[in-house]
């Protein structure tokens, strides 16, 4: 079954790191800023602690804005997909959500990107198999932030401040 957000496939993958803790309710969401550490290089940085180096591929093991931006949706329909996964197939199901898409050097901007999710759904039997799809799909379509706003486009504003 194929859409817009992605392919379930029907094979073995190996397991995934586990999905990202929901924010307690009520709580401020985490703050995000980059720190520039070196030409074209910069450290993402979160309120949690965590941590992510950002460059050019050419700076070796940091990761592009573009791949930031694949890794996002690729995560994001992993975990949002994670619950009806677990529940039909078990809590250490292995899952994989694979994506690409090369950018468009004229436009500046990524004009496709695709995600293929690959998990072992041999032990369903085809109607099992059907829903488990459906419910995915549905899933994906209606909870992931991250497609929803790349299929729907986002404003983005920007404020320069300066010091002094």
């Amino acid at each position: 079954m194929t859409t817009d957000h992605g392919t379930v496939t029907e094979t073995v993958a190996v397991a995934a790191p586990g999905p990202e803790s929901p924010s307690a309710e009520g709580a401020a969401p985490a703050q995000l800023w980059v720190e520039r550490t070196g030409t074209r290089t910069y450290t993402g940085r979160s309120s949690r602690g965590a941590e992510v180096l950002i460059g050019p591929a050419e700076a070796g093991a940091v990761f592009t804005p573009g791949e930031l931006l694949k890794i996002a949706l690729a995560g994001c329909s992993g975990m949002t997909a994670d619950a009806a996964l677990a529940r039909r197939l078990g809590d250490d199901v292995a899952v994989v959500v694979r994506v690409s898409g090369q950018s468009d050097p004229a436009e500046d901007r990524y004009e496709h990107l695709r995600e293929e999710m690959v998990v072992d759904l041999s032990g369903l039997d085809d109607t099992a198999k059907a829903r488990l799809l459906t419910v995915v799909n549905r899933a994906i379509e209606s909870h992931c932030t991250v497609a929803r706003t790349l299929t729907n486009g986002a404003t983005v504003e920007l404020t320069i401040e300066g010091e002094g």
